[in-house]
């Protein structure tokens, strides 16, 4: 392959990727609000005006679009909430940046759908297959980060002793409750997930 021929299909190679960003990111704002069963090749080539055949050029299948479309919310959720709480420092400071960063990610919101989690795991928990594994795997990463910050905490003695898995589980549940308030006009409720949060980080006796 020439220089020129080799020029000319890493322009191609990067417009295919900058138009799956552009494609994906579009994905997660209609899964959010329609889930992931609402996907289609026709539907976002209409909404961003490109072809249908390109779309499923990208992608193929149906199943691969759905599960591209919750590894892109995944990332983009982790770019808004996780990466921005690793400056400060492990434990009980960190995961009360973690809870804060999550409130901003439902009450700005994020996605137009609020949570994208929230909004297509019931769809998907009694469907094995790889977009239940994409969409549970982000949940169970989410769980298992609250679980690391937990652990650092009571390592370092800044709370008392706890069964740190229980507690992420029972953070993540009060989240997802958080959510679906919040979707109903409930603004009381970021008050109560903060109360949750403190009443965990009760300090050693």
């Amino acid at each position: 392959m020439s220089s020129g021929e080799r020029e000319t299909s890493d322009r191609r190679l990067l417009r295919g990727a900058q138009s799956r960003r552009v494609i994906l990111r579009h994905a997660v704002d209609v899964a959010s609000l329609e889930g992931l069963d609402g996907l289609s090749f026709g539907r976002l080539a209409g909404d961003l005006n490109v072809s249908k055949s390109g779309v499923q050029t990208l992608f193929a299948t149906k199943e691969n679009l759905q599960v591209a479309t919750a590894e892109c919310a995944r990332e983009v959720f982790n770019d808004a909430v996780v990466r921005p709480t690793l400056s400060v420092p492990e434990g009980a400071v960190r995961l009360r940046a973690l809870i804060e960063s999550w409130i901003a990610y439902a009450t700005t919101p994020l996605f137009p759908g609020g949570c994208f989690w929230a909004a297509n795991q019931a769809a998907f928990d009694g469907r094995p297959g790889r977009v239940h594994d994409a969409l549970f795997d982000g949940q169970r990463s989410w769980r298992d980060l609250l679980a690391d910050e937990l652990r650092h905490a009571v390592e370092a003695a800044e709370i008392a002793e706890l069964d740190a898995g229980l507690a992420a589980f029972q953070l993540d549940a009060v989240l997802l409750a958080v959510n679906t308030a919040l979707r109903c006009g409930r603004e009381d409720a970021v008050a109560k997930v903060r109360r949750v949060t403190e009443g965990l980080l009760q300090p050693p006796r």
